[in-house]
């Protein structure tokens, strides 16, 4: 770990795209800047930590079992046929 030594209003960078500031120093509470690109995600420890947590529950979680779907296709019913045929017929005779 490197440890560093830095004043209010004091900065470091990391990796040439964060930069972290020292804002103010509050008896033991110090305030800090953090100035990362959008893709860098920046986290308190225990806010990191409990995102861990909680995707480590997602992945042992049981998996709920779905019912299962009909397979196969089922075949139109045949006496619907001539009812249908018919049905088109008259709309033909109408267009003619």
């Amino acid at each position: 770990m490197l440890i560093l030594s830095r004043k209010s209003g004091e900065s470091i960078i990391i990796d040439g795209r964060i930069h972290v500031k020292i804002v103010r120093v509050e008896g033991d509470v110090v305030k800090i800047g953090i100035e990362a690109p959008a893709d860098v995600p920046v986290h308190r420890k225990e806010v990191y930590e409990e995102i861990q947590s909680s995707n480590q529950r997602a992945l042992i979680r049981e998996s709920v079992s779905l019912p299962k779907l009909a397979t196969g296709i089922s075949k139109p019913n045949p006496s619907t046929q001539p009812v249908l045929v018919a049905a088109k017929a008259e709309q033909n005779a109408k267009v003619l």
